[in-house]
């Protein structure tokens, strides 16, 4: 039961996602393990019957060898068929599935305080998209597919010998199901732990390798590369250890599979002598329940895999499953948007970072009425960013009332992907059609520099926008906020690292633009902040002045501010 609470928020939706391709693909598998089963055993018993047949002639003439053979020919194409077919819809659908469960993921993400999460592990939580997710599969095609198959096998042999023996038939179909489930799920319990090992050395490997390429510079200044290095090749130790452990068992579940086998194989083979010597059954007729017997148990071998990758897929469901629960929509920490006059409020607001007791906004409260420009000013760490985040959603308050309207923000960070400009324009309006995503380029002043290019809207960017200067990416994010027709602009220190000329041209753009419009702006910029109507000056969490346009202290305080 407890395996089941860790599990369940990732195998509901895992079953649910294509329940009938899922069920479709098991039976094909099974379909394809009793094809195999018939076909051997049906030959044995055609080849049996015939010789015996041959013996003479009166019997030669009349036994029918174009009914077995033309079962047999259709068992072979049948099994190919099916073993087509299972292939073709188990691995589509487990497909599908991972997919959706990758949308489930990201939705899982996209919740309050996940933006910061990502930037702080970036690589274990590609880690969980990538190798957690595929790990899942195990689940399926591993463990669930091949244990109907087995079941099926288990079942077929049991009816072949019960219509020789009731007694021997149901003692078989219980002796396979004991043995080769008993021997999976011995397997799956001892590689647990090597399993699990195994994958969080893989994790560490990954995060450490790329550590020791991103940062060399930096350890080598600080003479630390030979450490890393050392730390690359522990973790490297603790994946061969733990891929030893499992081949061990792996070899050893092989050899119980054997084992399990042969016993059973002597079993049917004393048991079918013993009905034969009584005449209850003929040689065909033992020689198919010997081939029967001789399959039955390569079934369940097919388990000891999934037996293998049962630790690793639940320890991937463990770290996935808190993701993949939907989000409480109960949660009090934003309040619906009203017909208020304020366009955006904040209520006594009170906010730390996760996994922090200290408070980064302690009892905010603020009100912007709509067209309002507005900049939060004061020294780094006042919590200037973070009323941002708490605004946006991306950190969720302790306590207190957010009533924002939609909304975008623009930072000092601009994300740009590997695609065409003109994707990367469609971020914000995907509906929008060239000559809109023009007008929002000559807008945001970078028109010009995009006719320029050989390929236009259709150029490619490289990785993080590689092929734009800083200034011409500033623009792109600015033309994309562009296309976003909402009542609220967020600004985070938009203009920063930019040369005088261009962040002055930039500003001018988003003024003119955004008419109408409120804007919220934190920085620490002179520039940024004239184009403010009110100055609201932060400092450890709280808000200690607020300063409006016109006012002895309005402009004493922008001069406080650094300069161009």
């Amino acid at each position: 039961m407890k395996l089941w609470r860790e599990l369940r928020p990732v195998l509901l939706p895992f079953l649910g996602a294509q329940p009938r391709q899922l069920a479709l693909g098991a039976a094909l598998a099974a379909l394809t393990v009793l094809m195999g089963m018939a076909l051997l055993g049906l030959s044995g018993w055609f080849i049996t019957a015939t010789a015996l047949a041959g013996l003479n002639a009166a019997t030669a003439i009349r036994f029918d060898v174009f009914m077995p053979s033309a079962g047999i020919r259709l068992l072979a194409l049948g099994r190919t068929a099916s073993r087509y077919g299972e292939r073709l819809v188990t691995h589509d659908a487990t497909f599908g599935v991972l997919a959706t469960l990758r949308e489930r993921l990201f939705r899982g993400w996209a919740q309050a305080g996940a933006a910061r999460q990502l930037l702080a592990r970036p690589s274990r939580l590609l880690f969980r998209l990538t190798a957690d997710i595929d790990a899942l599969e195990a689940f399926y095609l591993r463990m669930l597919v091949p244990a109907g198959a087995a079941l099926a096998a288990a079942l077929l042999a049991g009816a072949v010998l019960g219509a020789m023996s009731l007694w021997m038939g149901i003692g078989l179909a219980l002796w396979l199901l004991v043995a080769g489930w008993g021997i999976a799920v011995v397997t799956a319990a001892r590689a647990r732990p090597a399993a699990v090992r195994r994958a969080q050395a893989m994790e560490a490997l990954r995060a450490r390798a790329v550590d020791l390429v991103a940062g060399q510079t930096e350890l080598v200044m600080a003479g630390r590369v030979d450490a890393e290095r050392e730390s690359l090749a522990a973790a490297d130790r603790h994946l061969a250890e733990a891929d030893m452990r499992l081949n061990r068992l792996e070899a050893g579940a092989g050899a119980a599979y054997g084992i399990a086998g042969t016993l059973t194989l002597v079993a049917v083979l004393l048991a079918v002598g013993w009905l034969a010597g009584e005449g209850a059954i003929g040689a065909p007729g033992a020689a198919l329940a010997l081939l029967v017997a001789l399959t039955a148990m390569e079934p369940f071998a097919a388990l000891r895999r999934g037996a293998l990758e049962a630790g690793r897929a639940w320890l991937a469901g463990r770290r996935l499953a808190p993701r993949m629960a939907m989000p409480d929509a109960s949660a009090p920490t934003r309040a619906p948007v009203g017909d208020d006059e304020s366009a955006l409020r904040l209520h006594e607001v009170r906010a730390a970072h996760p996994g922090s007791r200290v408070r980064v906004l302690d009892g905010v409260s603020l009100a912007i009425a709509p067209g309002e420009r507005v900049a939060l000013i004061g020294p780094s760490g006042a919590g200037k960013s973070t009323l941002l985040a708490v605004v946006t959603g991306e950190l969720a308050p302790r306590s207190g009332e957010v009533h924002a309207p939609v909304h975008c923000l623009l930072t000092q960070r601009t994300e740009l992907f590997q695609d065409s400009l003109r994707d990367n324009l469609r971020l914000a309006d995907p509906a929008a059609n060239d000559a809109r995503l023009l007008a929002a380029l000559w807008a945001a002043g970078l028109a010009p520099d995009v006719r320029a290019l050989q390929g236009g809207l259709d150029t490619r960017l490289g990785e993080g926008g590689l092929g734009l200067s800083g200034g011409q990416s500033r623009r792109l994010a600015l033309a994309r906020l562009l296309l976003r027709d909402v009542p609220v602009w967020l600004l985070d220190e938009p203009t920063e690292a930019l040369d005088t000329a261009t962040a002055q041209d930039v500003l001018q753009r988003l003024e003119a633009q955004a008419k109408g419009r409120v804007l919220l702006i934190a920085t620490h910029l002179r520039r940024e902040a004239a184009l403010a109507d009110r100055l609201i000056r932060m400092q450890q969490g709280r808000i200690v002045a607020e300063l409006r346009r016109g006012t002895p202290a309005f402009e004493a305080a922008l001069s406080t501010l650094r300069p161009d």
